[in-house]
Parts: structure tokens; C-alpha cells; sequence
């Protein structure tokens, strides 16, 4: 099994069913953990251990053949993003505007973690009101990467991308709007999806976003595949989820490797720049897909950077972005600058523009893509073009420097972003790789529209064992303020 904190959610199903492990060992091995590692990674707002470890000799009794059978995640550790509110616990969004609120209802997300048998023994930090793709806040402090402390492990999910990482969880929550789910899976190594809007019911009024996804996060293919088929599937409280019910088939399954799959390679969507160390590893991770009996070819694919950011910003311009605002015009209000800029942005960048004007665009980038899958049954693009982004930075008016190039955004980095626009398309984010400074490198399995299974059956085929990190206490070197690139 290796380090009991690190075994995979599916390893540890069989070994609790085959009573080589119980679920109060598993539980105590996590909490160990984290106790260990959260002076310097700080990815659990939330802390329940106590109620974890009852909730774990419960688990324990069903595996015993009391109180009912085992549900499909019974007894794993699981932390929640701290934007799904579970009643009776705190629902802060990273935001000082709301540390003493407590959420009143569950969102139906949580609630299917919840009766699955999942133990949410924590609850992982985000960035405010999730609007940044790195995770720090007033209220929480600095997140970091357990590979590399002066880097962040992205966001607006990285307190649960960064427990993966740690060990100081098993299974993981996110959601994702531009990214907040690929990025940090990719600066730290962690498997992550991003499913179809609608697969996974969103709580209102955000279900009727096209950006906005709850997907999942996990160590592996395998394990990301068994939580997504928990929180799949649809739910009268969000009319656009999708029906019927979609379940995932067992991405190892066939067994026969990727002989007859076609895939695109595009190492920058064709206008976007990318560090040279993340082209590498995507251009290995081609080879890897090759090896396992895939067509790969590199594809000229234009997908103009400065038409998806002109997009985006309208969009969140009319929609979300209005909502942090609200935020700021309360009483007493206290944003981050981070969180102000983002509305500063959205509306300067969406310059007067209508919802539209922001759908005419959006379909013009889509047509490329739309043709691409009609010769090819996936795209492989990476998922972030840097080597990561300086831990506790704000990124306010100025993106990091990539391949020579100084980003007027740091949203610029992210080639996630596009794929919340064109929203149809499953994507999973798994690991290419390491750059020179520690960190990982990450490339997106991108889907047809609405065709799930085909990326986890790409990822599983060339998965690679990952030698996971062992977190010291060392000093960190990087600032808040600081405006470099990791190094």
C-alpha cells in the first residue's frame, strides 16, 4: 500500500472489504497527516476529526456486517471546497464578509458525498467567493504547493488539490469556473475533472451558469472516476441537469489499450504562450499516448487568446463578477484586492459589451474546436502554460511572465479557461510531468461534448505512478508582493 495517507480511494475500498484495513486506521493515518503538514501547507479551513474518527467506527461496523451494507465511498476521507454549504457547518467562501455564517441547507453535491458514506473530516480553503486561480485569503492565509512551498497550488480548489498532494485527505471536492478545478490539479499533480455542464447539479442561481461546473478531484484516474459517478447524474433542483443519469464504466476496463483512438495535440492552442519546460512534458505525455497504441497528431488549432479573455470578460461582467460586487457594497464589507480587481477587470474588459456580444464570440470559438472533433475523438492541450503562480501573490493588473512574454492577466496562463466557455466537453486534468523548480506540469484530456468516458479511458491507459511528496517545514522564500515567476 506504500504510505497509508497516500493510498488511493479504490485501494482502500478493497482492503476495508477484504477487512485488511479499517476505516478508523485510514482515518487516523489522514488526521496524522494533516496535523503534520498544515503548518506549512495550510489547505484545511475547516477541521472535524473528532466527528471523522465516529463517523469511521460507524463505517467500520458496516464492513462488519452491522448497521447496513457499505455505501460506495464508506469510510474514505473526503474534504468539501468550503463554497458547497452543509448545514450546521460554517459556509465562510473565503471571505471575511461571511466568518460567522453557517450554512442553513446542503447542496445536493454534498449531500450525494454525504450519502455515500464519504467522511468529510475537513473543509479544504479556496480562494474568496472562488475568483482567483490561486488560494489565499484574509481569512485564511496563504495556501501552498506541498512540492513547492513558495509556489501556489493554484485555485480557486487548491486547499483541495494541496491536501491530495499532502495526504491530508483521500478523495476531494471542487468546482470550476475558469479552471478552479484543472489548475490546481495540474501545479500539483493531482487528477481532476472538469464534467459537462449539467452533469453534476449546481446549487441556484448558479446552476444556469455555463461556466460553472462541480467536478472532482483525486490521486488517480480510477478514484476521480469512482467520485464523479457518486455526484453525477440529475436532481429536480437544477433544471438544467442532465437526464438520465450518466455513469462512468470502469476507465481500466477494456484493457486494451488506445488502439483506434485518434487524438489532437496542440501544445498552445495556438496563440498562447507556454513556458518551454510545460511544452516538453506535453510533448512526452504525447509519447506516452502513442506507446499505448493512439493516433497522435499535432494540430493547428487557432484559439485566439485575446477572444477568450474579451469572452470571459463579458461574461463574468454579467453575471458573477456583479455578484462579488454586491459583496463589496455591504456594511462593512472587507474584499481582498484580488477579488476587487476581478470586478475591476470583468467590467473594463467587457467594455459596454451585451450578453450578445459575449455569445457571438463564444461561437466563434467554438467553431474550430466543433470541427476538430469531427476527425479526432479527443484533444491534448496543458492545462497551465507556467510553472506556477507565486504563493500569496494578487496578481492585481499584471499576470506572471511566461516564455519571455509579461501577461496582462494571470488568467492568460490558463488554457483551462477556454473549455468553460465551450462547456459541452468533458475535461480531464492529469499529470504530465515536473519543471525544474519542483513543481508539476498538467495537460487536459479534452472530450467530444458530453462523451465522459473517453478521456478517463485516455488517462488510465498511460497513468504513471506518482512518488509523492514529503513535506518538510522548510523556510519559504517567497512574499506576498511578490511579482516574479517561481523560479
Amino acid at each position: 500500500m506504500g504510505e497509508l495517507h497516500h493510498i488511493s480511494a479504490t485501494e482502500a475500498l478493497r482492503a476495508f472489504r477484504t477487512r485488511q484495513l479499517s476505516p478508523v486506521e485510514l482515518t487516523e493515518a489522514v488526521i496524522a497527516r494533516a496535523e503534520r503538514t498544515e503548518p506549512v501547507v495550510n489547505a484545511l479551513g475547516h477541521r472535524f476529526f473528532d466527528e471523522a474518527l465516529r463517523q469511521a467506527e460507524r463505517a467500520e461496523r458496516r464492513y462488519a456486517g452491522e448497521d447496513g451494507p457499505p455505501r460506495p465511498l464508506e469510510g474514505l476521507p473526503t474534504v468539501v471546497k468550503e463554497d458547497e454549504p452543509v448545514a450546521g457547518q460554517p459556509w465562510t467562501q473565503g471571505s471575511l464578509n461571511h466568518r460567522d455564517l453557517v450554512a442553513t441547507h446542503t447542496s445536493v453535491y454534498a449531500r450525494r458525498l454525504i450519502d455515500a458514506g464519504a467522511i468529510v473530516h475537513a473543509r479544504s480553503t479556496a480562494s474568496e467567493f472562488a475568483t482567483a486561480a490561486f488560494t489565499h485569503s484574509a481569512l485564511w492565509g496563504v495556501t501552498r504547493n506541498p512540492w513547492n512551498p513558495d509556489v501556489s497550488p493554484g485555485g480557486s480548489s487548491g486547499g483541495s488539490a494541496a491536501a491530495l498532494a499532502a495526504g491530508s485527505t483521500v478523495l476531494a471536492s471542487g468546482s470550476d469556473t475558469a479552471g478552479s478545478i484543472r489548475v490546481p490539479a495540474s501545479f500539483t499533480g493531482v487528477v481532476g475533472f472538469k464534467p459537462p455542464h449539467g452533469r453534476v447539479p449546481v446549487d441556484p442561481p448558479f446552476h444556469l451558469d455555463g461556466y460553472v461546473h462541480s467536478g472532482v478531484l483525486a490521486r488517480t484516474v480510477a478514484d476521480a472516476a469512482l467520485l464523479q459517478n457518486v455526484v453525477a447524474g440529475p436532481h429536480a433542483g437544477d433544471v438544467g441537469s442532465l437526464r438520465p443519469r450518466y455513469v462512468l464504466p470502469d476507465p481500466a476496463g477494456r484493457g486494451d489499450g488506445l488502439e483506434g483512438v485518434r487524438i489532437g495535440l496542440s501544445e498552445d492552442l495556438g496563440d498562447w504562450a507556454v513556458d518551454p519546460e510545460v511544452r516538453r512534458n506535453t510533448r512526452r505525455f504525447a509519447e506516452r499516448l502513442r506507446a499505448a497504441g493512439a493516433t497522435v497528431e499535432e494540430v493547428e488549432l487557432h484559439v485566439p487568446r485575446a477572444q477568450v479573455m474579451r469572452a470571459a470578460a463579458i461574461h463574468f461582467h454579467h453575471g458573477f463578477a456583479g455578484a462579488v460586487a454586491a459583496e463589496g457594497r455591504r456594511p462593512g464589507a472587507r474584499l481582498t484586492p484580488y477579488a476587487k480587481a476581478f470586478v475591476r477587470w470583468a467590467a473594463t474588459a467587457s467594455a459596454g459589451a451585451t450578453v450578445l456580444d459575449g455569445l457571438a464570440i463564444e461561437s466563434d470559438l467554438h467553431a474550430p474546436v466543433g470541427a476538430l472533433f469531427e476527425r479526432f475523438d479527443a484533444l491534448v492541450c496543458p492545462t497551465a502554460a507556467t510553472r506556477g503562480l507565486v504563493a500569496g501573490e494578487d496578481y492585481v493588473d499584471h499576470g506572471p511572465e511566461v516564455d519571455g512574454e509579461r501577461l496582462g492577466h494571470y488568467l492568460e496562463s490558463l488554457l483551462a479557461l477556454p473549455f468553460n466557455i465551450m462547456n459541452r466537453c468533458p475535461v480531464l486534468a492529469v499529470p504530465s510531468g515536473f519543471a525544474r523548480n519542483g513543481v508539476p506540469t498538467g495537460v487536459q484530456i479534452v472530450g467530444r461534448p458530453f462523451d465522459d468516458a473517453t478521456p478517463f479511458r485516455i488517462g488510465s491507459a498511460v497513468e504513471q505512478q506518482q512518488d509523492w511528496p514529503e513535506v518538510a517545514l522548510p523556510r519559504t522564500t517567497a512574499q506576498p508582493g511578490a511579482t516574479g515567476a517561481p523560479a
